[in-house]
């Protein structure tokens, strides 16, 4: 079980996961740290496969302070991950930021990294607690409905957990910070443009039994629930 909000400790900085630059977007609270990762779909992964850096994108979820990932037992990269530190991030990006000079564009961001060594995870219903916890992450309600995976798909899973201790979060918000000189020239268009991600409308699979209906654990993703059909 994850300790309650009360009892978690701080984001600590460590040599890795210290900001050096704009450092007052840094984030110390770990309830930041759960909000970003819980946002989330997809992270990118980073590990070293044959003295070279390969960033992965891949699907996660998050239990408590462990980050559980997936895949099968002959991928180079989660092989990788199993014998050496890795890096693993996750961004959303909140809006675009116009500014009068074309060194103060940015964006505004919310965004996680986390250092450290997975570890396989070798009981058996640990695993199986992992892959709910990664459908449950994406697919919310989905879980108790599909037919859990067999002991052949099983073996050819790999499931790794990764402790969330070592994490650093940023995050920025607001307009464009422009320097007073072009703030008083003018003319320039000077702004945020904002972004958010949405669901469009489900699409069932073409041979879906009739009568099937999407399922309100899905429809109810949807913006617009009036748009499900």
């Amino acid at each position: 079980m994850s300790e309650t909000a009360t009892t978690r400790p701080p984001l600590s900085p460590t040599p890795r996961s210290s900001l050096t630059r704009s450092k007052e977007r840094g984030r110390t609270d770990r309830a930041e740290l759960d909000a970003v990762l819980d946002a989330g779909l997809v992270c990118h992964l980073g590990v070293l496969l044959g003295g070279s850096p390969v960033v992965i994108p891949t699907v996660y979820g998050r239990d408590g302070d462990t980050l559980y990932l997936h895949g099968s037992t002959g991928a180079g990269n989660l092989r990788a991950a199993m014998t050496g530190d890795v890096s693993l991030t996750v961004t959303h990006v909140d809006g675009i930021v116009y500014a009068r000079s074309a060194m103060h564009f940015s964006m505004n961001y919310r965004s996680a990294v986390i250092h450290g060594r997975p570890v396989v995870v070798t009981d058996e219903d640990a695993r199986m607690h992992g892959m709910r916890v990664m459908v449950e992450h994406t697919a919310p309600g989905a879980w108790a409905d599909v037919r859990s995976p067999n002991k052949k798909e099983m073996a050819a899973t790999l499931v790794l957990a990764l402790d969330l201790t070592e994490a650093s979060v940023k995050v920025r918000t607001g307009g464009p910070r422009d320097d007073e000189s072009d703030i008083e020239t003018g003319g320039v268009w000077a702004g945020v443009l904002p972004m958010r991600q949405v669901f469009d409308p489900p699409i069932s699979a073409a041979d879906l039994d009739a009568g099937v209906e999407v399922p309100e654990y899905v429809a109810g993703r949807v913006t617009d629930s009036a748009l499900v059909r």
